[in-house]
């Protein structure tokens, strides 16, 4: 079953086998739409397929979508002054979608680790054949979060970058990821009656199942096929596909230990924001110069983590800022008051804001005065008709016990005031919060200098 989409407007499914010629189906498409054969132009995946392929040697899958175009007689021909005329004056045609490698990019030749993936000039890497016999080639994945949810192969397909159809035809194939990534870079002619478009645009679908037209992926560029058993850095297993880090060592890591390195990470509060690239991760070697440029890598892992992730990156933008964050339980809105000022009220807006009024110094609520709420118990509201054993008061004072033991074993950062706990060593503190990390002296209260390191380290 092919699915053609006829002048760009309407579609409709046609019964070919997988060892049927083009011209066969252009003579299927044609008797359906009382138009001769001759005047059909077949293009797919930024190609135009020639009258004596078969469907299997274009790798034209089951479900797959073919864009057919009609080129009235009246209508001049001018290959010999475009992008097509002259790919045929060279006797060459851009290299078809389904089969090109962007993977030398990405992983060169002198790499220590996992170099190409694919030999240029063999189809090295297949997945499972198809029902129909074909031979399915792959060298991209995406992210799909429509259906699968997870990993997966992906396609990569072109459009024109101004109707937005599947009908223009490369000028030349991409050669590198930037080629895909990057806006503008490739050229070609659209087919579509009435459109003058020549600017490629690239994009990616899920290759595990059929797709709408709108129904795209997300492509992971890091992820490839372990085509030459690389062992994991972390499990050492030999899996596939990885994940290869963009640091000098080109460090693998099997997706199963990407997604625990994330999570871990993630919980720590560990990612690091880059002022340019956002809140990412480097190699798990710890290589310099080797955080992951494409943020959507970490959608491995999953709807519910990635939110965090994204909440998690956004909090630290604010923070990084000079913003803050409500404290309010089941809030959280990022704040980014006057500098100085104390009195911080979360205003209700476009349904973010709760509208309470705290403290910026302790996150209490507001107070005239030095901060001290932390450090000692709140005020007690009376509630009149409630009758409470003084016992079982005296005993359920969790909170109260819980600030008195914070006030005997810790004392507050200089720099945020959160509660610091020293249970050993030398008096160099460190502040565990991942926003401050502020070095300060248990001693002396200030920032960790040389006459702290000299006078009292071990005191």
């Amino acid at each position: 079953m092919m699915f053609v989409r006829f002048n760009s407007s309407h579609g409709f499914p046609v019964e070919v086998g997988s060892d049927s010629s083009i011209l066969q189906l252009k003579e299927a498409v044609a008797q359906r739409q009382g138009v001769p054969a001759d005047q059909l132009r077949v293009i797919f995946a930024g190609r135009e397929l020639s009258n004596d392929l078969t469907l299997q040697n274009c790798d034209l899958a089951q479900q797959s979508i073919v864009h057919i175009v009609q080129s009235p007689q009246n209508k001049e021909k001018i290959e010999d002054s475009c992008v097509g005329g002259v790919l045929k004056a060279l006797k060459r045609e851009p290299e078809s979608l389904t089969r090109i490698d962007l993977s030398t990019s990405i992983l060169p030749s002198v790499s220590a680790g996992l170099a190409v993936i694919l030999d240029p000039g063999k189809n090295s890497v297949s997945l499972p054949a198809e029902k129909s016999g074909a031979a399915s080639y792959n060298s991209f994945y995406v992210y799909c979060k429509n259906f699968c949810q997870a990993v997966k192969p992906g396609k990569l397909r072109v459009r024109c970058s101004v109707c937005k159809q599947g009908t223009l035809t490369l000028a030349r194939g991409p050669s590198c990821w930037d080629d895909v990534l990057i806006p503008n870079r490739i050229g070609g002619v659209c087919q579509s009656e009435g459109c003058n478009g020549n600017v490629a645009e690239f994009y990616f679908k899920c290759g595990a199942h059929p797709t709408a037209d709108s129904e795209t992926s997300v492509a992971l560029n890091l992820v490839t096929t372990n085509s030459r058993c690389i062992t994991c850095i972390t499990c050492t297993d030999i899996r596939s596909p990885v994940l290869v880090f963009q640091c000098v060592h080109r460090h693998v890591i099997c997706l199963d230990c990407f997604h625990l390195y994330c999570v871990t990470m993630l919980n720590d509060r560990q990612f690091i924001h880059d002022p340019e690239l956002g809140y990412s991760l480097p190699c798990v070697a710890g290589c310099p110069d080797s955080l992951i440029k494409e943020l959507h890598h970490f959608r491995i892992l999953g709807e519910e983590q990635y939110n965090r992730y994204q909440r998690y990156g956004a909090e630290e933008c604010v923070l990084r800022m000079g913003g803050v964050l409500c404290p309010t339980p089941g809030c959280g809105a990022g704040l980014l008051p006057e500098p100085g000022l104390r009195r911080i009220l979360c205003e209700p807006a476009n349904g973010i804001g709760c509208g309470s009024v705290f403290c910026r110094e302790c996150k209490e609520e507001f107070h005239e005065g030095e901060c001290n709420s932390l450090l000692s118990p709140p005020g007690a509201m009376a509630q009149k008709g409630f009758v409470v054993d003084e016992h079982a008061a005296m005993q359920a004072r969790w909170e109260e016990a819980s600030r008195e033991t914070i006030k005997k074993t810790t004392k507050p950062c200089p720099n945020c005031n959160i509660p610091v706990e020293k249970n050993g060593g030398c008096m160099h503190m460190k502040c565990p919060r991942p926003q401050c990390r502020f070095e300060w002296c248990w001693n002396c209260g200030l920032e960790w200098n040389r006459t702290c390191m000299g006078d009292h380290w071990f005191e």
